[in-house]
């Protein structure tokens, strides 16, 4: 069975968009039927209105121009079925990631898919119901989260601090379920500029994650590496090392080997070493970051302009011209392809070039 429907209109312009829906009535369940034939309750029967419950899911098959009309688009889409192995995959998967239940669960969802001021809104009314310091405490903690994805740190600190202020009460100060809230007011001080005030409850949270982790568990390695951002924020070359060195230590160890959250420490290193003026160090942990980039990314993924173009800018101010001209130029042909023309990116690796080819 087949249903067709129509838009219109967009910037003025006409633009036609037939969607094509393609249902197979075989796998549609009798006590569970998607959607309602409604022509005969419209108030335009010639529409042949179809009505679909909220919960229909479907598969996007193809999207292409029709062949007869350059401004008449096609969009092929398949009713899924509670048996589809992909999306059974997904929902397994999302579950696993939203753990919980009831509106608690519903708050979780909506911060996972940027609803932020519908999840306001149910926390707040959490919060005004809440019986229990413990459930006042973690409707707090949801509201920082909330904050701090808004980009509203300030208000973000204010609530992780009514949290823990709750916890302090009933918890002791180096407890193991304070060490996220006192790394995610870390992250929100990073974020405000505030680096010693960043340090201070990145450390808090690191003290207690040594004292009630494995020594090469992951989590260690994001602090670690939290720690060595601050401290490259700070111009602390020497410290951002230290801590750095430590996160590559576990991740190599616990992850595998082409694991891109590798490439982003390899790239850190190399980062601090060129920092530092220390350039014959710099180009191996580049170039270590590359690699993993080359097999882990699409060809034309901004990430590997990025190395491209670090690894073009080490060589330059290393002398080494003939070197650095061909990072350059696949870092430039890779932005123009994913970024806008317009793009400030392009035309600061145009200037590089520019510089480059002027010195060999």
């Amino acid at each position: 069975m087949e249903f067709v429907e129509r838009a219109l209109q967009k910037n003025h312009d006409i633009v036609g968009v037939n969607f094509i829906m393609t249902i197979d009535q075989s796998k549609i369940s009798t006590s569970n039927t998607p959607f309602a034939m409604i022509d005969e309750h419209s108030a335009i029967p010639s529409e042949q209105e179809i009505l679909f419950t909220m919960h229909t899911v479907f598969r996007v098959v193809e999207i292409k121009l029709t062949a007869k009309h350059n401004r008449l688009w096609e969009v092929h889409l398949t009713i899924t079925d509670d048996n589809d192995p992909q999306l059974s995959t997904l929902t397994n998967r999302i579950k696993e990631e939203i753990d919980g239940e009831g509106w608690d669960r519903m708050g979780k969802l909506m911060l996972k898919v940027g609803h932020f001021d519908q999840a306001e809104e149910l926390y707040n009314e959490l919060l005004e119901n809440a019986s229990t310091d413990s459930d006042r405490a973690f409707n707090y903690h949801q509201l920082g989260w909330l904050k701090h994805d808004q980009g509203k740190y300030p208000e973000a600190v204010k609530f992780y601090q009514k949290y823990l202020e709750i916890k302090r009460k009933i918890l002791p100060e180096d407890d193991a379920s304070l060490a996220s809230t006192y790394g995610n007011i870390g992250a929100v001080y990073k974020k405000m500029g505030e680096y010693s005030r960043a340090l201070e409850f990145y450390k808090k949270s690191l003290k207690i994650k040594e004292i009630s982790l494995p020594p090469i568990h992951p989590s260690l390695a994001t602090s670690y590496c939290s720690i060595g951002l601050v401290y490259n924020k700070m111009d602390e070359y020497s410290r951002a090392l230290e801590f750095y060195k430590k996160s590559l230590k576990i991740k190599e160890i616990s992850l595998p080997a082409n694991h891109p959250s590798l490439a982003a420490s390899y790239n850190n290193i190399g980062l601090v070493y060129k920092n530092m003026g220390e350039y014959s160090k710099a180009p191996e942990f580049y170039e270590k970051s590359l690699k993993i980039k080359e097999i882990s990314l699409p060809t034309n993924h901004p990430g590997l302009a990025t190395s491209y173009n670090n690894i073009g800018l080490l060589y330059e101010n290393m002398g080494e011209y003939s070197k650095a001209l061909p990072y350059l130029e696949k870092a430039l042909s890779i932005k123009q392809k994913s970024l806008p023309s317009t793009h400030p990116s392009i035309k600061n690796v145009m200037h590089s070039i520019e510089e480059v080819k002027k010195k060999l």
